[in-house]
């Protein structure tokens, strides 16, 4: 169940895109998809990606594709996938603090209104650790590149994508060398009480010298944050939590001594720890051969949002006016076998399994959903409310790849896949003191509860044929059948009208499943070595699934029903076409490198956010169509030595293709969303221009670098209709300063957001929620906002 109850059901779609990455010296005849010969190829200026599964120079990629390389990632402060969007044209990323990854916004393809809790997965795209797909945000120490690819990819990749694919590519085992890192980070944040710092390292062992080796990279990351939470219930159940009624929505929320009686202050709660680590060992017995044995963990806390409360009772940019913490904590365990064998001169297989445990604990201020079901609770005058939710996905995946190696005209990639994800959440409202209050015997304080259960298993086999006629043109059909089978199982209770102990829940259960196809169609040609041209036609999709709701059990019992009706219990697949053409140039003997693309969009059957009828939980439906269709351009020029300047700009154009009757609901009524209609959460404008300059200082080397980013507004609902909004648009500037004192030892100085920019990103309900309900002051509406400044200085050694 998410917060977000009660909210109206969206219908969105698609389009910020953007291009690729500066592209790179042409390389000829493309090599199997491989760690090593990415890394061979990627010295200089050349930037090597396995986009297509093969390695090829980023120049000769007839995709849209962008790579950060991991010099850029460690340059700019990249940690983890909520800072690539800065530096990556085409996707959009809500930063809503460490609760979540973020929203995720590739290309448009968002159904949502924005929210301040953000999200841990977003299936309108593949994220991808090496070969293995997964749902979340490992930092990104002792990375090779992260390449991120626009458009549908399912004809590649195992897991089928309507937007694209991330793919975090680690540095692997070298059993030929010794090796070591060392990096610590020390910073002030604007705004926080505390400093922050990060620690990690790597390091890489040659158990048996060319055939075993061992690669560590672990890290504790611990960000002060720079949210107060203001007025925290010193005693829930006893404390009034707004002395002042009735109330104003701006007014104070009681005299001064009534807030020192009732309340209290946490300062910083956003705060981030998270420990990572990633490990390796790396088996090679023969030529020809290579495993990859991997465990990965990583642990992120924190005690609250990233967000404000839109100035109810007068608080400011940086206070939270909510009851209670809201703590959140994720750990994900992923256990992978990763296997390169070359089957003669014919083909490289490459096969991938992984197990995958994500374990999530949070709570939130629930007082507002409760007072606003008019159940009188606002009779009790010390009343609130918060959850408890638990949850737990396990996923096992298998991913088999023939990629051909025998030369020719004819090229060929064939795969299969298998994914299994199971979902098992329990979910609690607890109301301190109002059991004792209404007579009720219920010590544990739950009025509500809920638990649902789900298994989805999906199959399918993908494949690409390639014909090369000529050496300048290549021709690329490719195509994929899937199936998948979903199943739920669930219950809801209401503990207050049920004897103590008892939790008596009614279940029920549903499954759904479908199969289906997609294909993609390519081509490219190359005018000179310095000049290409690549068109693509393909089609996207994303499956169904079940709701994780608990179902209605029929017929309803009198009083609250949280639950979902038969027809409300699965969705179905949506589909995108997606049409783009692109032009790599490299001009002036290398100098100046460009990209130009335009694409267009049409999305069909989109899973939106809608309502259940009973209780009006936040839950997946089909229907609507929208169009999104852009241009992208980026270039990266090097005028003289040591100087460089790298920017791209997109502009997309996202919006309904026909009217959706009562699609926004308000807590006044329903609205149309009309054709011709803004989609939410993304950037009509964005783009960014950065500045280096590298210089001997003596034998050492210094680097200076300067990037400056421009998001433009975005609207939070379709059209800003139904008390949506439209975010103004704003512009951040970083620098740094390195010094290199040799090619083991640098000191960096840094500072991001510069001038402290204060800038909303996100909101969480629209504005009819700003209301008095009773005398009582709704806090429903709040607003995520930008990381504020950070100053620092870091080091780092190579052993």
């Amino acid at each position: 169940m998410t917060f977000s109850l009660k909210r109206a059901a969206l219908l969105s779609a698609s389009a910020l895109a953007s291009i690729a990455a500066l592209p790179a010296v042409a390389q000829e005849a493309p090599a199997p998809d491989s760690a090593e010969a990415a890394e061979a190829g990627g010295a200089g200026n050349e930037i090597i990606v396995t986009a297509t599964r093969r390695a090829v120079s980023l120049q000769n990629a007839p995709i849209n594709i962008s790579a950060v390389t991991a010099e850029s990632l460690k340059d700019q402060r990249v940690d983890d996938v909520r800072s690539l969007a800065a530096f990556t044209p085409g996707v959009t990323i809500q930063d809503t603090g460490p609760r979540s990854t973020g929203s995720i916004v590739m290309r448009g393809l968002s159904a949502s209104d924005s929210s301040t809790f953000g999200a841990n997965g977003d299936n309108t795209l593949a994220t991808y650790l090496g070969e293995i797909p997964l749902y979340q945000d490992f930092k990104f120490i002792d990375m090779n590149r992260v390449e991120v690819q626009l458009g549908p990819q399912g004809t590649l990749y195992g897991l089928g994508t309507l937007a694209g694919a991330i793919r975090y590519i680690p540095n692997r085992p070298d059993p030929d060398r010794w090796e070591g890192l060392f990096h610590a980070r020390v910073y002030d944040v604007a705004h926080a009480k505390d400093p922050g710092f990060v620690v990690d390292g790597v390091v890489n062992v040659p158990i048996i010298p060319g055939k075993v080796a061992f690669r560590s990279a672990t890290g504790y990351y611990n960000d002060p944050g720079f949210m107060d939470y203001i007025y925290l219930l010193k005693q829930p159940g006893v404390s009034n939590p707004q002395p002042a009624r009735p109330g104003t929505f701006f007014g104070p929320i009681g005299t001064p001594q009534q807030i020192a009686d009732n309340f209290y202050t946490y300062a910083d709660a956003n705060f981030e720890h998270t420990f990572t680590s990633r490990n390796q060992l790396g088996l090679y017995p023969f030529d020809g051969l290579k495993v990859t044995l991997s465990y990965v963990r990583q642990q992120t806390d924190t005690n609250g949002r990233q967000a404000n409360g839109g100035g109810v009772f007068g608080t400011g940019k940086y206070e939270a006016p909510w009851r209670y913490l809201e703590p959140a904590k994720r750990t994900t365990d992923l256990y992978a076998a990763e296997i390169e064998a070359e089957l003669g001169d014919i083909a490289q297989l490459v096969s991938a399994t992984a197990f995958t445990r994500q374990k999530f604990k949070s709570s939130v201020d629930v007082t507002d959903l409760l007072l606003d079901l008019d159940y009188d609770y606002e009779l009790f005058p010390s009343f609130s409310g918060y959850t408890r939710s638990n949850g737990e996905n396990e996923q096992f995946n298998q991913e088999v790849r023939l990629v051909s190696t025998h030369g020719g005209p004819f090229s060929w990639v064939l795969g299969g896949f298998y994914n299994r994800l199971k979902t098992n959440s329990d979910y609690r409202e607890i109301v301190p003191g109002y059991p004792a209050w209404a007579g009720i015997n219920r010590p544990d304080e739950v009025e509500y509860a809920s638990f649902v259960r789900t298994d989805t298993k999906e199959k399918a086999v993908f494949g690409e044929l390639t014909f090369q006629p000529i050496d300048a043109l290549t021709l690329t059909a490719g195509g994929r059948y899937f199936n998948y089978d979903a199943y739920v199982i669930g219950g809801q209770a209401l503990p207050l009208f049920q004897p103590f102990p008892n939790i008596n829940f009614r279940s029920r259960e549903g499954d759904t499943g479908k199969s289906g196809s997609v294909w993609k169609f390519n081509g490219s040609y190359k005018f000179s070595p310095d000049l290409m041209v690549y068109a693509t036609y393909s089609k996207g999709y994303r499956i169904g699934g079940v709701n994780r709701v608990a179902p209605c059990v029929l017929p309803l019992p009198p009083g609250q029903n949280l639950c979902a009706l038969p027809n409300e219990l699965s969705y179905q697949p949506d589909t995108t076409k997606n049409k783009e053409i692109g032009i790599r140039a490299s001009l002036f003997d290398g100098k100046l490198r460009t990209t130009l693309a335009l694409f267009h969009i049409d999305w069909d059957g989109i899973q939106l956010d809608g309502l259940t009828e009973n209780g009006a939980i936040g839950i997946t439906v089909n229907g609507g169509k929208a169009v999104s269709k852009g241009v992208e351009f980026s270039f990266n020029a090097r005028p003289f030595e040591g100087f460089s300047v790298q920017g791209n700009w997109s502009y997309t154009d996202a919006y309904l293709t026909e009217a959706v009757p009562a699609l926004l609901k308000t807590r006044g009524g329903e609205f149309d969303a009309l054709p011709g209609d803004r989609l939410p959460g993304s950037t009509k404008v964005s783009g960014s221009l950065g500045l280096n300059y590298e210089f001997p200082v003596g034998e050492d080397q210094m680097t200076l670098s300067w990037t400056s980013s421009f998001t433009g507004n975005i609207f939070t609902r379709v059209g800003a209709r139904a008390g949506g909004e439209i975010l103004p648009s704003y512009t951040t500037h970083r620098a740094s300063i390195a010094y290199r004192l040799d090619e083991t030892l640098e000191f960096r100085v840094y500072a991001d957001n510069i001038f402290d920019k204060y800038a909303v990103v996100s909101v969480s309900n629209d504005l009819s929620r700003r209301i008095v309900n009773d005398g009582v002051v709704s806090r429903y509406y709040a607003n995520s906002v930008l990381s504020p400044r950070k100053v620092g200085i870091e080091m780092t050694k190579n052993f």
